[in-house]
């Protein structure tokens, strides 16, 4: 087993407030984050601070990899220079088709847009709404989903606890980093996670960036 480290590097200043916190629980309560956080102690959560562009992405993101969502991001978002919800309400199908968009996701991505353009969700209110609250919210608009709503959470308001178990990539990081590779159930995650609480966020993103590169955005 390896030793706790007696102190872990300052997280970079785009990290949130309770990074380093959570980081000092997480490497005293569970051994891979023991092992990976010092890895990757130069990096952190980062929000796009935008909640349209947040979840567009990870609606684009839906189903595909990490490389495959990027790609098809970087050409649906060249396809405007200001990437508001107004705008893509005035983009052509077959452009956002020509995308590598399905029809279904560029219905989807329509649909979002008019939410935030006829002021169906309570954007003011979020920061005060617990979790489960917005997942309701958002999980009304077509194409959102439970998971989507927790890339939400995680990734523009940034909560502390999320545990994504409808993500792929969070059961294959478990399967290798505890399993020895063997399949997991949601139900072996959500017990691996016990260790996690109160921050399920923060080690759920340390699985994501064991698995890729470059760490995960929306």
């Amino acid at each position: 087993m390896s030793p706790i480290p007696k102190e872990l590097p300052a997280p970079p200043a785009h990290a949130p407030a309770y990074w380093a916190e959570a980081c000092k629980h997480l490497v005293k309560k569970d051994r891979v984050m023991r092992r990976l956080i010092p890895q990757y102690s130069a990096e952190a959560l980062q929000t796009r601070g935008d909640p349209f562009i947040t979840l567009a992405r990870s609606i684009v993101g839906q189903q595909v990899s990490v490389k495959s969502a990027s790609a098809t991001w970087k050409r649906f978002s060249a396809l405007l220079t200001d990437l508001t919800p107004a705008n893509v309400l005035l983009l052509k199908v077959d452009d956002m088709r020509g995308a590598g968009l399905s029809a279904r996701k560029v219905d989807y991505l329509v649909d979002l847009a008019l939410h935030f353009t006829e002021d169906r969700l309570h954007v003011q209110d979020w920061e005060r709404m617990d979790d489960e609250a917005i997942i309701a919210e958002l999980t009304a608009i077509r194409g959102i989903g439970r998971w989507t709503a927790e890339m939400f959470l995680i990734f523009y308001l940034l909560r502390p606890n999320v545990l994504p178990l409808d993500d792929a990539g969070l059961l294959k990081g478990i399967s290798e980093s505890y399993f020895s590779g063997d399949p997991v159930s949601r139900s072996d995650a959500r017990e691996v996670a016990e260790a996690w609480k109160p921050w399920c966020t923060v080690a759920t993103w340390y699985i994501w960036r064991s698995l890729d590169p470059q760490p995960v955005a929306y």
